[in-house]
C-alpha cells in the first residue's frame, strides 16, 4: 500500500459515490440475497419459499444482520423494534430515536464536543477514564478494554492504527450493522478519540460486503466529517491527526478471526494462524494495529462525556454497562434491546420477547451458530461473560437464537456442520476438516432415515472426544467443542433417540 502524505489519503475519500449501487470489490453490483443463517434457519417454517431461495444460493449468505426478520433477504426496507431497556441509553439512544443520517443532526445533539473535551486531556487521563468504567469488549473474548488500551499504548511502534470489526457478520446478531447505518458519525467520533488515547494517526472501518445500505451511510458520514474539519490534520488547533479508510470485507465466518482480517486488509489469501501472542494487538501494514468492535467503541464517547464511576455503576459483576441484544423472528417481539448486563435469560426471553410465537422454547443460542445452547432450565442464569460462560456459553456480538420443538436437535447438528464445512479455510488440519465434513453427512443421513448406523455412531463419538484436541488455531473448532457438548450435556436424551 502506498503511503501517501495524511492529507492526501483522506482527500481521496472526498467525493464518495453516494448515488452510485453498492459494489462488490469485483465491481459488480450487490444483487438481491437471501440469508440462510442460524436464525434463518429456524425460522424456515415462517417462509418456506424464502428459506428454499437461500438453501439453494451460491455462495451462501450467512448474516444480513436482520435476524430480527428472519428468513431475511438484503431488501433496504425493513421494520425493526428497537428499545432501550436500562437506566442510561448508551449505544441504541439515538438509533431508538430514529437514528443520525447528517452530521447536521449529529452536531445538534452535541457530535463531536466529546472529542473536543477528550483532546484537552491527556492520553492517560482518558485510558483511566476507560479502564475505571470497566468496559469489555463486547464480543470475542471479554478483554477489559482499559487494560487493552494500556498494552497498546505501551508499544513502541512508530505508526499506530485502530481498527473497528464489524461482528455481526458471525451469524444471529445486527448490532452493529445498525451504528453503522443509524448513527455512523458516532463511530467516527469513537474512532478518533481511541486513536487519540492510544497514539495512533489511522483509523479502518471493516465493512462487510454484505452491508450495502452502511457503506453508503458511512462513506456519506466521512466525507461530511473530512469536509466540516473533523478528520484530517492539526484537528481543533491541536497537533493529532487522524484519517480513516473503508475496508471491504468479504463474506465468510473465517472473516471474523483477526489473522484472516488482517489478511482482508491487506488483500491477502484468507486464512487463519497460529493465535497472536498477545489478545489486544496486532501487525497490519507494518504499523501496530488495535482491533475493537463497532459496539465496544460506541461505548467510549458516553465514557468521555460522563466518566468511568457513571458507567460502572450499570450493569453487575464484572460485566458493566450495557449491551446490545438482537432477539429473532421466532420471539413474538424481536428486535433489539439495549439492556444492563445482570438480567436474567429469562426477563430477556419472557418480559422481553414475550415467549416464542409458537411453541416453548426448547434452547437458546447466542453469539451462534458456533456457540454453546443453553436450555430452557437455565434461563434464570444472568446474562454475564462469566456467568454465560459458566454453564458454556458465551456473549458473543448479542444475537439471541430462540428455537422450539419445530427444529430437532439432529437437524441443527446436521446445519451447524454443515456451516462449519462450508466455512473452513485453507488453514485447516486434515483431522479436523475430515471430521466435520464427516458429521454433516452422517445427521442429514440420520435425518432421512430417522436413526444413526452403529459405524455412525461410533464416528460421532470418536470425533466428539477428539475436537477439544482441535483448537489451537481458530474459533470455528473451539466454538464447535462449546456446541457438541452442550448438545452431549443437555440434549442427550433426544440424541439418544437417533442412537438406537
Amino acid at each position: 500500500m502506498e503511503n501517501l502524505p495524511l492529507d492526501k489519503e483522506i482527500s481521496q475519500v472526498k467525493d464518495p459515490p453516494y448515488s452510485r449501487p453498492f459494489h462488490y470489490p469485483s465491481g459488480g453490483a450487490l444483487p438481491e440475497k437471501n440469508c440462510q443463517g442460524l436464525a434463518c434457519f429456524v425460522a424456515r417454517q415462517l417462509n418456506p419459499e424464502r428459506w428454499q431461495a437461500a438453501s439453494s444460493q451460491h455462495p451462501r449468505v450467512y448474516c444480513l444482520g436482520k435476524c430480527y426478520m428472519a428468513p431475511a433477504r438484503n431488501s433496504w426496507g425493513d421494520d425493526s423494534r428497537v428499545e432501550v431497556h436500562a437506566r442510561k441509553a448508551i449505544v441504541l439512544e439515538r438509533i431508538a430515536a430514529g437514528g443520525i443520517h447528517s452530521l447536521e443532526e449529529y452536531t445538534m445533539f452535541g457530535g463531536y464536543e466529546v472529542l473536543k473535551k477528550a483532546l484537552l486531556l491527556s492520553p492517560e487521563q482518558i485510558m483511566q477514564l476507560v479502564e475505571i468504567s470497566g468496559l469489555r469488549e463486547r464480543g470475542g473474548g471479554g478483554y477489559f478494554v482499559g487494560k487493552k488500551w494500556q498494552a497498546f499504548f505501551q508499544q513502541q511502534h512508530t505508526e499506530k492504527a485502530v481498527v473497528a470489526l464489524t461482528g455481526d457478520v458471525a451469524p444471529g446478531a445486527g448490532v452493529d450493522r445498525f451504528i453503522l447505518e443509524e448513527d455512523p458519525h458516532r463511530l467516527i467520533e469513537a474512532l478518533l478519540i481511541t486513536g487519540y488515547a492510544v497514539g495512533a494517526r489511522k483509523g479502518y472501518i471493516e465493512l462487510p460486503s454484505e452491508y450495502s445500505q452502511a457503506h453508503f451511510a458511512l462513506q456519506k458520514a466521512l466525507n461530511e466529517a473530512h469536509q466540516r474539519g473533523f478528520l484530517g490534520c492539526n484537528l481543533f488547533g491541536t497537533d493529532f491527526s487522524f484519517k480513516i479508510e473503508l475496508v471491504l470485507a468479504p463474506a465468510g465466518y473465517i472473516c471474523r478471526e483477526r489473522a484472516a482480517r488482517i489478511d482482508s486488509i491487506e488483500n491477502l489469501l484468507l486464512e487463519t494462524k497460529s493465535l497472536y501472542p498477545s489478545p489486544y494487538h496486532a501487525t497490519l501494514f507494518d504499523q501496530s494495529a488495535l482491533f475493537s468492535s463497532v459496539e465496544t467503541l460506541a461505548n467510549v464517547p458516553w465514557i468521555i462525556q460522563n466518566g468511568g464511576v457513571a458507567y460502572k455503576t450499570l450493569g453487575s459483576s464484572k460485566s458493566r454497562g450495557t449491551k446490545v441484544i438482537c432477539l429473532n423472528s421466532l420471539f413474538r417481539n424481536p428486535g433489539l434491546y439495549e439492556i444492563e448486563f445482570g438480567l436474567s435469560l429469562r426477563y430477556i426471553v419472557e418480559n422481553l420477547g414475550g415467549g416464542l410465537k409458537r411453541g416453548d422454547l426448547k434452547g437458546l443460542i447466542i453469539g451462534g451458530p458456533i456457540a454453546g445452547i443453553i436450555p430452557p432450565d437455565l434461563i434464570d442464569t444472568p446474562f454475564g461473560f462469566e456467568e454465560l460462560q459458566a454453564i458454556g456459553a458465551s456473549i458473543g456480538h448479542g444475537g439471541m437464537v430462540g428455537f422450539s420443538a419445530q427444529t430437532s436437535i439432529a437437524a441443527l447438528i446436521q446445519y451447524v456442520f454443515a456451516f462449519a464445512a462450508y466455512e473452513l479455510c485453507p488453514g485447516c488440519t486434515a483431522l479436523c476438516r475430515s471430521g466435520i465434513q464427516r458429521i454433516e453427512q452422517i445427521f442429514g443421513q440420520i435425518l432421512e432415515r430417522g436413526s444413526a448406523t452403529l459405524q455412525e455412531q461410533e464416528e460421532w463419538s470418536l470425533f466428539v472426544s477428539t475436537l477439544p484436541n482441535l483448537t489451537e488455531t481458530c474459533g470455528l473448532s473451539t466454538g464447535l467443542t462449546e456446541f457438541t457438548q452442550s448438545v452431549l450435556r443437555y440434549y442427550k436424551r433426544e440424541l439418544k433417540t437417533y442412537f438406537k
